[in-house]
């Protein structure tokens, strides 16, 4: 999906993934949209690894990955992708840290991760690489918060966070990166909390109001936005069903306050494990499940200066569970804005 210079919103198609899956993990560089691991039609993880060139519209398969691996976080540190984490063929996290040379065309592997983890929040910062929270092989959620340098190939630890868990969203925004949410299990966290690069400290900004699994959250001028989920019934409500809905919240890093939008300014489409972005003023939701038999194909934004819901174009592939980054400039763009922005969307067929 692109963004042009009126803020019009539309689709364009490239041609599909040589190798279907799912749980992929995706990175952009340098005109490049690469799509490493996830788990096959068969379910087990991949060691396939391809790239999508954006100006060619063409596919090429790349070395493969030594570790197959599916969910695991990916970083861009200059011409390497570094691989953090996710899960191997027998579904245990695993503790493998590789690079891709991307002027070499092969991997090397890295300093591994201190403890095995899956649903690692990662964040790249001054070439330094931030790695938070995850799932062990006990199914515990983790706390460690760890920072890999790569001149020393080596991984340090700093304070933990004060609420473990795995699969958090995470933004960075001035000297700080704050983290939303997760899980602990299958129940999910409604934490809000921010770690001070300078500082080393952590601050425990207000919960969530309302604890969804399977939200969409985004930042945007000033503002994190948490958007829909599978609403969870509370700890007392023995006859209630988690369900399907189009909340919205939105934290005020000024003000420090959450505020739970009124009705008339929630999304059209009550949905989960969707696609959230950030572009040219909008915030979009993209797909995901809801109460239909199948996955949405869905797509609406909301204008932070207008201040409500409107439709897009659907998606011309229905879905849910997608891999998703958020980039700028596309090659293909070549006669419009430099601010020209724009969302992938890739999931198996």
């Amino acid at each position: 999906m692109a963004a042009g210079g009126g803020r019009t919103f539309a689709w364009q198609v490239f041609p599909p993934m040589p190798t279907c899956r799912v749980y992929g993990t995706v990175a952009h560089q340098d005109g490049q949209v690469l799509v490493l691991g996830g788990c096959g039609r068969s379910g087990l993880p991949l060691d396939t690894a391809e790239t999508l060139d954006m100006a060619s519209h063409t596919w090429l398969a790349l070395a493969p990955l030594p570790t197959a691996r599916a969910g695991a976080a990916a970083v861009v540190l200059g011409k390497q992708v570094l691989v953090v984490g996710g899960v191997d063929e027998i579904q245990s996290p695993v503790a493998a840290v590789e690079a891709f040379l991307a002027d070499e065309g092969r991997w090397e592997r890295r300093a591994t991760l201190p403890q095995a983890a899956m649903g690692v929040a990662t964040v790249e910062r001054d070439g330094m690489v931030y790695a938070l929270g995850g799932m062990g092989p006990d199914t515990a959620p983790q706390a460690q918060v760890r920072v890999y340098e790569p001149r020393r190939d080596c991984w340090l630890s700093l304070p933990s966070m004060p609420t473990p868990c795995y699969g958090a969203s995470t933004f960075l925004h001035g000297n700080k990166i704050y983290v939303l949410g997760g899980r602990q299990g299958k129940l999910p966290v409604t934490a809000f909390e921010a770690f001070d690069l300078e500082a080393r400290t952590w601050t425990r900004h207000p919960s969530l109001p309302s604890r969804r699994a399977f939200a969409g959250c985004a930042m945007a001028e000033g503002n994190v936005f948490s958007l829909g989920g599978l609403q969870q019934p509370g700890p007392h409500n023995f006859y209630s069903r988690p369900h399907f809905v189009n909340t919205v919240e939105m934290f005020d890093l000024e003000h420090g306050s959450w505020t739970k939008l009124p009705r008339s300014l929630r999304m059209r489409d009550k949905r989960a494990d969707f696609v959230v972005g950030s572009l040219g003023g909008h915030i979009l939701a993209i797909g995901g499940l809801g109460n239909q038999p199948c996955p949405l194909g869905s797509v609406e934004s909301f204008s932070l200066t207008r201040r409500r819901w409107e439709a897009l174009p659907a998606m011309p592939t229905a879905r849910c569970s997608c891999s998703s980054l958020q980039g700028f400039n596309s090659p293909r763009d070549k006669g419009g804005p430099q601010e020209a922005s724009w969302i992938w969307s890739l999931s198996p067929k």
